[in-house]
């Protein structure tokens, strides 16, 4: 088994690809959308409906002699080679980072050491089974998916089609039974059954009943409507589902669920992937990820637009033109402030970035801007102040009442253990509030 491991961002040289150019050869210059339609689970999972990650996005792009990583970090294998991306906030030698914001964005249980698990088939499926409960939760808020099925029955009220072959092998010789099938619009489906059989599944594993806890209610829903289940109809079922994807818009969430569902089931049988021979893996967008975390310490004071969930959007003009989706808007109307989460170092937030973040201020009356982004150490932070006049006139001069600030969240990295990380990060973001606040 080869392992590399590479940052997120990064530019890398070709040659630190050799021992792994197997599963380079499958990612290389290819977009996420076709790394999805390859079997890589890639969450959100909606690429088309996030904000910050494109479906023509690649993960590894050649650029002259070297390869450039993107704002992507997960894990990726092919054959016996596995690829690792992690944070490029992180400089120690464990990833901590991105174990923390998983565990604090998505509610991964603290039973995993990311870095510490030398099989990294083992730690993918890990990975996919705690993001079980989130898309179970999301697709089932669009109520029980419920969808025609053919059923078999075998008795005297006769409600269908007859099944003669069936018929003359159950019932000869006669004895007033008629063998027949009938199209039912029915809860107890193909997808409901394999979203059983993968709770199943995962109610076997150490940890799976606390793993479910979190979405008991939906759980019990998933049992009592599929009374049909039967354990060794399990690879009837999955390959049913293979069959049959989810195709329609309003049930998009459980196409999802359904993909996750076959990914878990056939973990032990392929590997994660259909075979040894395709690319798998599971990859996280890193700035939806930071921006959801940010939600999270910040929340309470601010409405959080979301562009993946379609949830409070706002418009620049009149008659619904200029669709915008700011980061975050404080509750406080008399001193308004507009805050930008930036998966990215200080010294890269600029040109455009400004642009942004100044449009939505002016747009929401605010005076104050900020921009909270991670950094590997402490710095102090920075004030912007706008300039008034222009330089025709010889009269540029800084305002007192327009500014944006630069506050960085400090990520730990000489720690002893997971544990110290969280212990020294808490603080990091005690700190950030603090001087939030004070703003």
């Amino acid at each position: 088994m080869t392992e590399l491991k590479i940052k997120d961002n990064a530019l890398i040289s070709k040659r630190f690809f050799d021992g792994i150019s197997n599963v380079t050869e499958k990612i290389i210059d290819k977009t996420l959308e076709q790394l999805e339609q390859e079997g890589v689970f890639i969450f959100p999972k909606l690429i088309k409906d996030a904000e910050d990650i494109s479906k023509d996005q690649v993960i590894l792009q050649s650029f002259n002699d070297c390869y450039r990583s993107s704002n992507v970090m997960g894990f990726l294998g092919y054959g016996k080679e596995r690829l690792v991306i992690e944070s490029r906030f992180s400089t120690g030698i464990c990833d901590y980072f991105f174990q923390y914001l998983l565990e604090c964005v998505l509610s991964f249980p603290n039973i995993l050491e990311l870095n510490t698990d030398s099989n990294q088939d083992s730690l993918m499926f890990n990975l996919l089974l705690f993001l079980f409960p989130h898309y179970l939760k999301e697709a089932m808020r669009k109520g029980l998916f419920k969808t025609y099925i053919q059923n078999q029955y075998n008795d005297g009220n006769v409600k269908g089609s007859i099944d003669i072959p069936r018929h003359v092998r159950k019932n000869t010789p006669f004895i007033g039974n008629v063998a027949y099938n009938q199209r039912e619009f029915s809860y107890d489906n193909y997808l409901m059954q394999l979203i059983r059989h993968t709770i199943e599944f995962i109610k076997k594993k150490p940890y799976g009943n606390n793993l479910l806890q979190k979405t008991k209610d939906e759980v019990s829903l998933v049992v009592g409507t599929t009374n049909g289940y039967e354990f060794f109809d399990r690879r009837k079922v999955i390959a049913e589902n293979i069959k049959n994807p989810i195709r329609h818009a309003y049930y998009r969430e459980y196409r999802a669920l359904q993909r996750l569902c076959i990914m878990i089931l056939q973990h032990e049988k392929h590997q994660i992937g259909p075979g040894m021979r395709q690319i798998h893996g599971i990859l996280f967008d890193g700035s939806w990820i930071w921006e959801e975390y940010i939600n999270l310490l910040i929340g309470s004071d601010f409405h959080h637009p979301m562009n993946k969930g379609r949830k409070g959007a706002q418009r620049l003009f009149a008659r619904n033109v200029g669709l915008i989706y700011p980061d975050f808007i404080s509750h406080e109307v008399d001193n308004r402030i507009i805050v930008d989460a930036k998966y990215k170092p200080c010294e890269n937030i600029k040109g455009s970035d400004y642009q942004q973040l100044l449009a939505y201020m002016f747009r929401f009356d605010a005076k104050k801007g900020i921009y909270l982004y991670p950094q590997n150490q402490g710095v102090e932070n920075i004030e912007l102040r706008m300039n008034s006049g222009s330089t025709y006139e010889n009269n540029v001069c800084p305002r007192d009442d327009i500014m944006v600030f630069k506050c960085g969240l400090t990520i730990p990295n000489e720690v002893a253990n997971y544990e110290d990380f969280k212990v020294k990060i808490k603080k990091s973001e005690e700190d950030l509030k603090l001087e939030c606040s004070s703003i």
